[in-house]
């Protein structure tokens, strides 16, 4: 496995990067040595969100317009904003200072875990396609189409749109999307985070069939194909 780490406190660097003792440790202490050392055969990136340089909500968005890299935010900021913010600017999680190293190991091997189980980048552009009422989705080629017009997604949205199409006419609970999305049950995340994602995506695709099952979750209505 190998690991990026982008932390200014040097001691907090250091001690991570013990803490996965005999893995591939990278060492970056800003967001400029971060960007000399990324490369793609990287598994997971470490990122803290107040650095020297700039911020790392910034750099995650870099990041995210030329990979899929997992992403994990450190910070000290643990306002219910400031965690749905770093989640839909997406990261795959988010862990507030301060923290155990056990925990953080835990939440790693967790996301990797679900990415291999979602196949990663072997089963890129292997066709995933859904249609359904003037909607095109093809999961493969990360394509989004609505009455025709590409509408771009971040990856939670990307996440949880899969999860209900894949179960159609099911209702599935919060607290399964919330696991399956973010934690895969490595810890809390804060319920309002879901809410925020639903609402986005009815708002980047107007008329999508998911309904509120009120005390329960969500479900994608069966419709015309």
């Amino acid at each position: 496995m190998k690991i990026l780490i982008v932390e200014d406190d040097h001691a907090l660097n250091h001690g991570i990067a013990l803490s996965f003792h005999g893995e591939d440790i990278l060492q970056a202490f800003d967001i400029a040595q971060a960007r000399s050392l990324f490369e793609e055969s990287i598994d997971i990136i470490i990122l803290d969100m107040n650095l020297p340089d700039g911020s790392g909500l910034d750099y995650c968005k870099e990041i995210r317009k030329k990979s899929e890299v997992a992403i994990i935010f450190l910070t000290a900021n643990d306002m219910e904003v400031d965690i749905v913010t770093g989640l839909e600017t997406g990261a795959d999680d988010y862990i507030t200072k301060p923290f155990s190293l056990m925990v953080l190991r835990a939440r790693v091997n967790a996301i990797l875990r679900r990415k291999s189980g979602q196949g990663g980048d072997k089963n890129r552009g292997r066709k995933e396609l859904f249609e359904q009422n003037g909607f095109s989705f093809d999961f493969g080629e990360m394509v989004f189409l609505a009455d025709g017009n590409p509408v771009e997604l971040s990856k939670t949205e990307q996440r949880l749109l899969k999860l209900l199409v894949t179960h159609k006419g099911n209702t599935l609970s919060r607290e399964m999307l919330i696991d399956r999305i973010w934690t895969d049950g490595a810890e809390f995340v804060e319920e309002n985070a879901l809410s925020v994602a639903v609402n986005r995506l009815r708002s980047k695709l107007p008329g999508v069939p998911i309904k509120t099952v009120y005390g329960i979750g969500y479900l994608w209505e069966n419709g015309r194909n």
